[in-house]
């Protein structure tokens, strides 16, 4: 484990030090990694998150719930709801 960990520059956490074990032959569960890593102070590096597309000012208050949560309507057009989601485009689509 140390071997493996230390020869893919410290950067293999448990998932992929239980692959290359599997692949050299050795028979061990996973969770067996983990333990055995954990208790050796071994961890893998995280990967980067995907990038925030809003970053909201701090004074920057968010708009007020004016229906309280309540989203049926007893009537038509007295209530309209909208739903902003991002959603990754190709350029020019």
């Amino acid at each position: 484990m140390h071997r493996i960990h230390r020869d893919n520059y410290g950067v293999y956490g448990a998932r992929k030090v239980h692959a290359a074990l599997v692949r050299e032959g050795h028979e061990v569960a996973r969770c067996t990694v983990e333990r055995l890593m954990r208790a050796a102070g071994l961890r893998g590096v995280i990967r980067a998150k995907s990038p925030r597309t809003t970053r909201p000012a701090p004074e920057t208050t968010q708009p007020a719930d004016l229906v309280e949560r309540q989203f049926t309507a007893i009537a038509p057009n007295q209530l309209w709801v909208a739903d902003i989601t991002y959603i990754c485009m190709p350029q020019g689509e």
